[in-house]
């Protein structure tokens, strides 16, 4: 009886999770503004009911597929969000910070439709993350093909950010898996970005792919936990956000914090765990950006604005969620070097996750109340959006 009772519960549920994602669009607050107030936006929600939604990703016509971390795959589409998910990846573990993760789609989908998936999973020697590729086709996904696996994970610090380059490379980041030793060893791929074709062979041109005692993947190392990647439109630097310690390592340390914007160039060591926080020594790169206290950064964004309809003033700028400041933070920059940053929607809608720049010009970001470490409102986890306000007071520079 009781396993009767509990499955009309289930039941019961997933019908109220299912009639809460279906909602239209809401605007759920007055006029926001960035910029000293020169910019202008109100929020509307866009899906709601939602379990940790984890990547964002526009295809070009329009649709914008989701993660959730669980292992659903979800499309939103003409207004709407379909109600059965195109995939659900049933070898996710999804458990402490991981499940499915990263997701992004190939350069060409347009023509291939491939879409690529990073997730954590079971493996023979504990948990582990891989990468597969599907082909996206009557939606639904299709043709499997595994482009790298067995990556030593963890409940926490497992990655994972997917994005392709302005090469056509493949990029991967990997967190430490709470063995911090493994980010400065090469022959491990703990703690690194790594580089693949859309394939999952390696380029010839990868910085260690000539080291007998390095594995030819490896980008960059030294990382902690990075979980936004994004390049600079005009520069093509890689920008990467990286979780930080958030508490002393030794009696040196600062308190908490130490959460960073990195540039990341091939073969270079980030320092993570000889350096952190401002700490600098040679041969080791520090942080552009470093955050004490802690703000958790979960996502990284430049914003292009290829559409008329979006922003212009934040065409350039740098966004990233932020989990613990509960924020979307922005930065100006001019090449490498930072000009000003603000918060927003500071303490509104809780932990913010994911941020991408949608075919419509407008910034779609994630809440991840329902994670375990927020507090979840009655219609959580959410995808919303910012859309401009024109006004004769919202066009302004950004900076």
């Amino acid at each position: 009886m009781q396993k009767l009772l509990y499955s009309f519960s289930i039941v019961a549920i997933l019908l109220i999770v299912t009639s809460c994602a279906g909602q239209s669009k809401q605007t759920v607050g007055g006029i926001e503004s960035a910029a000293n107030g020169s910019i202008q936006f109100r929020v509307e929600t866009v899906a709601s009911g939602l379990e940790v939604p984890w990547s964002i990703c526009f295809a070009p016509d329009g649709r914008m597929f989701f993660a959730e971390r669980p292992g659903r795959v979800r499309v939103y589409e003409n207004g709407a969000l379909r109600p059965q998910p195109v995939a659900v990846i049933s070898d996710v573990e999804a458990s402490g910070e991981s499940g499915l993760m990263g997701m992004t789609l190939h350069p060409r989908f347009a023509e291939n439709h491939f879409i690529y998936l990073a997730y954590a999973y079971d493996g023979r020697a504990g948990k582990r993350v891989r990468v597969v590729r599907f082909r996206e086709a009557n939606n639904t996904l299709l043709e499997r093909r595994t482009i790298i696996e067995d990556i030593p994970a963890a409940r926490y610090h497992a990655g994972t950010r997917v994005r392709f380059g302005p090469d056509g490379k493949l990029y991967i980041t990997t967190g430490d898996a709470t063995d911090r030793k493994f980010a400065q060893k090469l022959d491990s791929l703990n703690g690194k970005t790594l580089r693949l074709n859309d394939d999952g062979s390696v380029p010839p041109d990868n910085p260690f792919v000539n080291r007998a005692d390095a594995r030819s993947e490896i980008w960059s190392y030294g990382h902690r936990n990075a979980q936004g990647l994004d390049w600079q439109p005009g520069t093509n630097l890689q920008f990467q956000t990286e979780h930080g310690p958030s508490f002393p390592l030794d009696t040196f340390s600062p308190r908490g914090g130490g959460d960073e914007v990195n540039i990341v160039e091939a073969g270079k060591n980030y320092g993570w765990p000889t350096i952190h926080h401002k700490r600098t020594r040679q041969g080791l790169e520090s942080p552009l950006l470093e955050y004490t206290p802690a703000v958790a950064p979960a996502s990284g964004m430049f914003y292009r604005g290829t559409n008329p309809n979006g922003f212009p003033q934040f065409r350039g700028n740098f966004f990233f969620g932020a989990l613990k400041s509960e924020c979307i933070i922005r930065v100006v920059l001019d090449g490498r070097r930072v000009v000003s940053q603000e918060r927003l929607l500071e303490d509104k809608y809780g932990r913010i996750r994911e941020v991408a720049e949608g075919t419509d010009g407008a910034i779609y970001f994630s809440t991840s109340n329902r994670d375990g470490r927020g507090s979840p409102a009655r219609d959580d986890d959410r995808i919303m959006r910012l859309v401009p306000v024109r006004s004769s007071s919202a066009a302004g520079a950004a900076r």
